[in-house]
């Protein structure tokens, strides 16, 4: 694609790096076929494709935002299917970002919108506010019908029937392991804090068990994903700076083999580091702790999960869309399963987004519904008895809509080396495998 970005434009580096990125486009469209947002709305500036016009021309001519435009690029759900589709190796990601945070300080929402993004800003990062918001949720969503806006209605029913304890495994400190091969960080996340405290505590179980000696760094917290893809940079770069000071702190004090993270998208924001921090004084260890950001299924390769039975239990495997495009981590996670003793069965149309993606269930709710939809049914059609997952954003998404219980891949990995069973396959509503797990 050719662009005329001036030279005064391109020494912002940001600009520059959208420059790149647009030129390597070559108009092919193989990106609509695999762009959700397209098979749902038939719309070509709903694709990867439209969107890029719409940012060139932005960004180009320095352009106010009109609504139309920031209506398309905030349909994009930022499943990155199109950078795996994409001949051309365009980095879409880093161009949305971009265009994310140009719109954030240039185009002024209506009042309801600056409203919702705000608060959802100021709660979902933090645990604990995020506790609060989910019982105050708990306690309207027998009213989530009355609600007039479907974004509110999408709040309150996002909130789970049961609001896990406060696990204190996710207090800073180091768990020793059995026969010590490695020496990790474990990111313990935000959302997921509130939501789902069994995964950070079947992780350090696992990695313990199999030689690896788990650190949580003091200080630690969100990763910045939720801020950074609404374009509010001074907020995600504030958090993310956190984590990069405590890991190099503990890569300094005693070595880190890795930092394990076990919410994917948090995973693709991390590893990430070292490109949204290239213009500040934390570049360097930016870069040093994006290199040794690993998903937990690339650890547990590392280490020697034992072979097991083979109980006849089925595991449908959802390949959440920032492990396997935004990180393009594709076979790790099943192969994982299938030494476990698990028969793992793979949907159709399985790089499909579910329709979770960070906050936009809660802020483009009609289409996250209809993503859910398809994806659930694609799911329940393999007849599966669990559903797995690597992302906790998903596993809310789909845990709501089928009585098929779901769980992270790596409670199933824990349940199965020695463990306890996953709490939510005996949680109520939820058809449970009656096999049990052999060792």
């Amino acid at each position: 694609m050719q662009t005329t970005f001036t030279p005064d434009q391109l020494r912002d580096s940001g600009t520059a790096r959208a420059n790149e990125i647009l030129r390597t486009c070559v108009h092919c469209g193989f990106c609509t076929a695999t762009c959700p947002t397209y098979q749902v709305l038939g719309d070509e500036l709903d694709s990867p494709r439209g969107r890029i016009y719409l940012i060139k021309d932005m960004l180009e001519n320095e352009r106010v935002p009109d609504e139309k435009t920031v209506g398309h690029i905030d349909k994009c759900l930022s499943c990155l299917a199109c950078m795996t589709t994409c001949p051309s190796g365009v980095h879409y990601m880093h161009l949305v970002d971009h265009a994310r945070e140009y719109i954030e300080n240039t185009y002024k929402r209506p009042l309801s919108d600056r409203v919702l993004r705000w608060t959802l800003a100021k709660i979902l990062p933090y645990p604990m506010r995020f506790r609060v918001a989910l019982l105050g949720a708990k306690i309207g969503r027998p009213f989530a019908r009355f609600m007039p806006d479907a974004r509110l209605r999408a709040m309150l029913e996002m909130a789970p029937k049961t609001i896990p304890p406060v696990s204190r495994n996710d207090d800073p400190q180091t768990f020793p392991a059995q026969d010590k091969k490695m020496r990790v960080a474990l990111m313990t996340g935000c959302a997921q804090k509130a939501l789902n405290t069994d995964i950070n505590d079947a992780t350090i179980r696992l990695l313990t068990r199999l030689g690896a000696e788990v650190v949580v760094a003091a200080g630690q917290g969100c990763c910045g994903a939720l801020t950074h893809h609404m374009g509010k940079t001074a907020e995600s770069h504030g958090t993310a700076a956190k984590n990069i000071r405590a890991w190099k702190a503990e890569m300094d004090n005693g070595g880190l083999d890795a930092i394990v993270i076990n919410t994917s998208g948090c995973g693709t924001t991390v590893k990430d580091y070292g490109h949204m921090f290239r213009d500040t004084d934390l570049a360097e260890d930016a870069k040093a702790v994006a290199a040794i950001a690993m998903d937990v299924s690339e650890v547990l390769m590392k280490l020697d999960l034992p072979e097991n039975g083979a109980p006849d239990v089925t595991v449908a495997y959802h390949a959440a869309c920032s492990l396997q495009h935004g990180q393009q981590i594709k076979t790790f996670p099943k192969d994982l399963l299938r030494r476990a003793g698990f028969k793992v069965a793979e949907p159709a149309d399985s790089h499909l987004c579910c329709g979770s993606a960070g906050t936009y269930n809660l802020m483009q709710p009609e289409i996250s519904k209809q993503l859910k939809a398809r994806k659930v049914q694609t799911l329940e059609a393999v007849k599966p008895d669990i559903i797995a997952a690597g992302n906790i954003g998903c596993m809310m998404q789909i845990g709501g809509a089928t009585d098929v219980p779901i769980v992270h891949t790596v409670e199933l990995l824990d349940w199965a080396t020695g463990g306890p069973k996953p709490p939510a396959l005996t949680a109520p509503g939820k058809r449970a495998p009656e096999v049990p797990i052999l060792r």
